[in-house]
């Protein structure tokens, strides 16, 4: 605490960011509102899609393409290379996700995040050419464990070019075991 309060070097946020990341944030029960009344079923809408159907159609691309249940835990370029152009319609979508309460909101904004984390998995299996098996996938385009895989795989986003990089990292063993 003492380091805190001799070393704060806090500024006070500009209110107009605050206004523009709470405009953000509500946007989708802005939306909803707008075109609830557009068709007879509130769930059912050209102007938004409701977060539990996003979800399913995240959860869908992720099972059939990046080795699911659906799809016996196997998967292979061709199989990843779809799920990424799907991820990229989902990505657009995502601008139209809607809520009808906070509740929602809160799904939608939930539903955002699993699309970052499902991306960055995607990215984390494409890169890694071997099979994770037994345990958790099979790549069919490479079927072995390989030995010079024994590493993790770290991503970082940069946010002004859009652009993902992928990259290795050894595992440290700290206490000698093998």
């Amino acid at each position: 605490m003492k380091y805190i309060l001799e070393n704060n070097t806090l500024i006070e946020p500009d209110p107009a960011v605050i206004a523009k990341m709470k405009e953000v944030i509500f946007q989708p029960l802005a939306l909803f509102e707008e075109f609830k009344g557009f068709s007879t079923d509130e769930n059912v809408n050209p102007n938004y899609i409701i977060p539990k159907q996003y979800m399913f159609r995240l959860q869908k691309i992720m099972d059939e393409y990046v080795g699911g249940v659906s799809s016996n835990f196997a998967t292979n370029k061709a199989s990843l290379d779809r799920a990424a152009e799907l991820l990229v319609f989902l990505k657009e979508d995502g601008e139209k996700l809607a809520a009808r309460d906070l509740y929602e909101l809160l799904r939608v904004w939930e539903n955002k995040h699993r699309l970052w984390q499902a991306e960055s998995h995607l990215r984390a299996v494409a890169f890694r050419e071997e099979t994770r098996w037994p345990g958790y996938y099979f790549r069919t385009d490479y079927p072995t464990l390989n030995e010079d895989w024994e590493c993790f795989v770290n991503m970082k986003w940069d946010p002004n070019t859009n652009e993902w990089s992928v990259f290795k990292r050894p595992i440290l063993n700290l206490f000698g075991i093998e």
